[in-house]
């Protein structure tokens, strides 16, 4: 196969876009225009930062665009000078208008960290995993002037573990997705692909997550916890406060036994981790972090503060 004949722009900001772009170009397709998020403030000292799909497009020595809005005529009439066969949008951030959607021989494409029509939007792998969904995958779809509604092309998919994170599903979906988008430009070059429209009365939608879905409010189930947890992390961890703290709760398991004790409380306390009360059952604490500190595990920081955490004492939801 020619990998060479289509002129393909690649759209896209964060790491998962960018293990997009490194199999497109490993695979050797003619990546004529990489499109990406202008440079954000980022570090203590808040310098312009490059994501990470700039950089591994300079790096690969490909020209890079970084247009405010796709919405402006010099950025529609910069793109439609590249003659492009077909763009590839994975995670980029920004809005396409028409005008773009139209612009290339092959229309637009983008890889969307879901099963659609599950979970359309900002958010996909977050919300599946806070709602507790036993399955996810990968979508690459026909991209339409609506929010995730285009024709499928190819699915896959993939169980959700129960010790799954936010960053352990996105790396797996990562691959899954790179291997679809793959398979899905080989049936376009030899016209062989088909689609699939959505079912919309099955959507959902995957808003973009609030910081304050963070806060963990003990009187929940100890399994609604969890997910929370691993959704959050390691984006926006999870958190709630103790001896007046903001406490950060990185890692959890449930727990099998059941427990009386008001939500919120240290039930029982060893190098394993702390258990804390949930709505009529457990939750284990393995992995935290304090404020201005490093991640840790429960048993590195006992070794160090034993006498943090004493057994009775509350987790709480609002500084006390």
């Amino acid at each position: 196969m020619n990998t060479s004949v289509l002129r393909i722009a690649f759209a896209g900001t964060p790491d998962f876009a960018a293990s997009h772009l490194s199999a497109l170009i490993s695979a050797g397709y003619n990546i004529v225009g990489v499109y990406t998020q202008p440079d954000r403030p980022a570090g203590r000292g808040k310098q312009a930062k490059a994501s990470p799909v700039k950089a591994l497009a300079l790096a690969s020595g490909l020209p890079v665009f970084q247009p405010l809005s796709l919405k402006s005529e010099e950025a529609q009439s910069q793109m439609l000078a590249l003659n492009l066969d077909l763009l590839i949008v994975v995670a980029y951030g920004l809005i396409l208008p028409q005008a773009i959607l139209d612009t290339p021989r092959f229309g637009c494409i983008n890889v969307h960290a879901s099963l659609l029509p599950r979970w359309r939007g900002a958010a996909p792998i977050e919300r599946a995993l806070l709602a507790g969904d036993e399955k996810t995958g990968i979508t690459i779809m026909q991209m339409d002037a609506g929010l995730d509604t285009g024709d499928m092309l190819l699915s896959r998919t993939t169980a959700i573990k129960t010790d799954d994170n936010s960053a352990s599903l996105t790396a797996r979906l990562a691959d899954l997705g790179k291997d679809a988008l793959l398979d899905v430009l080989k049936q376009i070059q030899a016209g062989t692909l088909s689609t699939q429209p959505q079912d919309d009365k099955l959507s959902t939608y995957a808003a973009k997550l609030d910081k304050e879905e963070a806060l963990i409010f003990w009187d929940k189930d100890a399994d609604e916890i969890q997910r929370q947890i691993n959704a959050f992390y390691p984006r926006s961890p999870a958190y709630c406060f103790y001896n007046g703290q903001r406490l950060r709760i990185l890692q959890a398991t449930v727990q099998t036994e059941t427990t009386t004790s008001k939500p919120g409380t240290i039930v029982h306390i060893d190098p394993g981790g702390i258990s804390v009360a949930c709505n009529n059952s457990c939750l284990l604490i393995k992995k935290i972090q304090l404020p201005g500190k490093a991640e840790i595990s429960i048993k590195d920081f006992l070794n160090g503060r034993k006498e943090f955490f004493a057994q009775s004492k509350l987790f709480s939801s609002i500084p006390t």
